[in-house]
């Protein structure tokens, strides 16, 4: 479909082009150590089709897709939990299941297909480990070399992962957030294209995929939503699927959506509380996903909040762990900390939300990548 990029803070418009990645104007203003300034949201220029697939809601053709099955992943309706907390309508939307075993495939297919509609045959990107690893094997179907930049105390399974895919790894003695950074100057040194989250506009556009399938799965919108957020850019995605949806006239009403962060990694949560991001405060939580001291897409994700009726939640390790232990015992849906984190959140504020209502938790990556947290939780349990 025709598209434009809008800047999301002063809401200039650009032509759509793989070197344009944030506002000319608002990235100037980018301060050290904050969130990124001037983030670009995709705008089609045509109307939605009511029957569209989400593939075709996408501002690339469809014959540049690699041919991986990306996306329409399964939502559960899980009776034991239901009948456990009292929510005859509770749903679990099951991103595991992608191809890579995370929701952040959806970001990395557009990405791909990007690229190939461009002929760019190299792709840079930084990760906790699940973006990383998910660019390199939709690369691998794609045929793009990947260099990953990631912390070396990434969960060894999504380090595998990468490597299987054929990724070049360039393991950094440091965070996410020094990853994120090396990997921006290599892609600008190199010319190669970044796939970095919240600094390619497409990220979020992919990852708004998984709220259209939500839509079309209920056949309605949820009352509510549950979303882990890290850097922000799952949730930023979200918020922008229903949005394009209610503007097309798809939806009436966008959901409530509860973004749901670690204790120990909850920037997004402390601004919404405050007002704006301070100062970055060391990341530390067994939810590998949602470990960021900086959140890159945290200003979007915060004007999304606050623009459309969100709210924050904050959840403890122990939480999480404890919802890892329940989705897998209740459900059969073995879940990756960060991806538990949506259960943990909704279990601290379900008493706030009718019996009744419809709520979706989004689950975001599967239990196999990480399975040495999924150990903590049982050695709790025998505790």
């Amino acid at each position: 479909m025709r598209s434009h990029y809008r800047c999301s803070e002063c809401g200039s418009r650009y032509p759509v082009a793989p070197d344009l990645m944030l506002c000319p104007s608002c990235s100037r203003q980018q301060e050290p150590h904050r969130p990124l300034r001037g983030i670009l949201e995709v705008v089609l220029e045509e109307r939605m089709p009511p029957a569209a697939s989400p593939l075709e809601l996408l501002p690339v053709d469809a014959r540049f897709f690699p041919p991986i099955p990306v996306g329409n992943t399964p939502l559960w309706r899980p009776r034991r939990l239901r009948e456990k907390l009292g929510f005859p309508n509770l749903c679990l939307k099951d991103d595991g299941l992608n191809p890579t075993g995370s929701l952040k495939d959806r970001a990395s297919y557009l990405v791909a297909a990007f690229a190939a509609q461009h002929g760019i045959s190299r792709i840079a990107v930084a990760s906790t480990g699940n973006a990383g690893s998910s660019m390199a094997g939709i690369g691998a179907a794609a045929g793009i070399a990947v260099t990953l930049f990631i912390p070396r105390n990434a969960p060894p399974a999504k380090l595998i992962q990468a490597r299987q895919y054929g990724a070049e790894l360039v393991l950094v003695d440091g965070n996410y957030d020094a990853a994120y950074d090396m990997c921006l100057d290599y892609a600008a040194a190199e010319k190669v294209l970044s796939r970095n989250t919240a600094h390619n506009p497409m990220t979020i556009e992919g990852k708004k995929t998984a709220a259209l399938e939500i839509i079309r799965q209920l056949d309605r919108s949820p009352d509510c939503l549950f979303v882990s957020a890290g850097d922000g850019v799952i949730l930023g995605g979200t918020f922008k699927g229903f949005r394009d949806a209610r503007d097309a006239g798809t939806i009436r009403e966008i959901p409530r959506i509860f973004a749901v962060q670690a204790e120990g990694s909850s920037a997004i949560c402390r601004a919404f509380e405050s007002g704006d991001f301070g100062p970055p405060a060391p990341a530390s939580t067994v939810a590998d996903s949602l470990a960021v001291d900086v959140p890159r897409g945290g200003y979007y994700a915060l004007k999304q909040l606050r623009e459309n009726g969100g709210a924050c939640v904050t959840v403890s390790d122990e939480q999480i762990l404890k919802a890892q232990r329940e989705l897998a015992a209740e459900c059969g849906l073995f879940a990756e900390p960060a991806a538990a984190a949506a259960l943990a959140g909704f279990r601290c504020v379900r008493g706030s939300i009718p019996a009744e209502a419809v709520v979706v938790l989004l689950i975001t990556g599967s239990g196999l990548k990480d399975t040495a947290a999924a150990e903590k939780a049982l050695e709790a349990d025998n505790s």
